[in-house]
This record gives structure tokens, sequence and C-alpha cells, in this order.
């Protein structure tokens, strides 16, 4: 089984991800999706942490050198910083928006310009809320090498926000590969395969 599909098979063991092609949970923008993704799970199950752990510090190789890595607040915190315990690198973060007391910071660590930087996200969606962390560092005047994440849902206005920012994205694992898994593990049967890549296809 290849590291995408491992992924894919915990996360849904361990009920980070959630199908329910019958019966769609409302996301907070109001979308009704057969899906349901909250990778802070991951975090209460040590042998699935440490897998995701080892994987990113893998996957991030793929980013070239970097001498930092910024979360994206506030899920991609915690993975942030097991990933950068485990590659032994600064560790900081990015809030949604400007802390509303004292310095009104935006982005909390030891950020330095010309430093080179890894960002961590735990799920992607519409690349929004980590492109504006992108962002953020760039003002500090940080190179980002990219971003990070666990899980994406595939959506085509990800990958055009990622584009547009200039910023490359990498993945752990998919909305493809959690399927043909779901299905595999029996979570899913092959009728509903049909209804789930449907609804994946409105955003693509």
């Amino acid at each position: 089984m290849d590291v995408s599909k491992k992924i894919a098979k915990h996360l849904l063991q361990i009920k980070a991800i959630k199908l329910n092609p019958n019966n769609p949970f409302t996301w907070a923008s109001g979308i009704e999706s057969p899906i349901y993704c909250d990778n802070r799970l991951v975090l209460s199950f040590p042998d699935v942490r440490k897998l995701v752990k080892k994987e990113l510090a893998i996957l991030a190789k793929q980013f070239g050198a970097f001498d930092a890595v910024s979360g994206v607040a506030t899920a991609g915190i915690a993975h942030g910083m097991l990933l950068a315990d485990e590659v032994g690198k600064p560790f900081s973060y990015v809030r949604s928006k400007p802390k509303g007391h004292g310095r009104q910071n935006l982005v909390e660590g030891l950020v330095e310009s010309g430093q080179k930087v890894l960002v961590v996200e735990d799920l992607i969606s519409t690349g929004g809320s980590s492109v504006k962390a992108v962002e953020a560092l760039r003002e500090r005047g940080v190179e980002v090498v990219g971003v990070i994440a666990i899980f994406t849902y595939g959506f085509q206005k990800a990958i055009d926000t990622f584009s547009d920012a200039n910023c490359l994205f990498k993945t752990l694992s998919n909305y493809d590969d959690l399927i043909e898994t779901a299905v595999d593990l029996d979570y899913v049967s092959e009728s509903d395969t049909d209804m789930l890549k449907k609804w994946r296809e409105q955003f693509v």
C-alpha cells in the first residue's frame, strides 16, 4: 500500500475523516458535503501521529532546503510543531488575523527576513487560508518554499489559488485515494463511489 492510501486508511479508522454519502455534512461555508475531515484527531492516536510526523518529514524533502517551519492557525499548529521537531528546525505559526492586544502579532515566533520557510496546514480545501499565511510570511521578508498538508480534496480552486500565489503545495493523501481505500475497507459501497466522485466534480 502506498503512502497516500496508507494515510487515508488510518484517517478513516480513527474517524478523522468521515464519509456519509446519504446524509451529507454541512460545512461552515454552507456547502453540503459527503465528507468531513478533522485531522486534529490524529493527535489523539500516538501510532498514527508518529506515522504522520514521519511521512511529513519525508515529504518535506521534496521542497529542498529550508530554515524553519511555520504552521497555519489553528489546526496546522500542532502538525507543524511535530514536523519542526522531527527535522530539528525552528517553529512559528501564522494567525488568521492579528492578535487583538499587545503587539498585535500576525506571525507568532521568531521569523527572520531571508529565511526559507516551509508552511504546514492540516487540510487543503480551497487553499485560501494557506495562501493567506504564505502572504503574511512573505510580507516579513520570508521565502516560502511551499505548503505541506495531510490531506486535500483536490479542488481545482485550490490548484488555481496556489498557482496564482506562485506557491508549491504537496499533501500526504488525497480525495481520490481516500475513495479507493474506503471501498477496499468497506467504509462505502461501490454504488456510493459515483455520488462521491460527482460531488467533487462540481468543484473541479
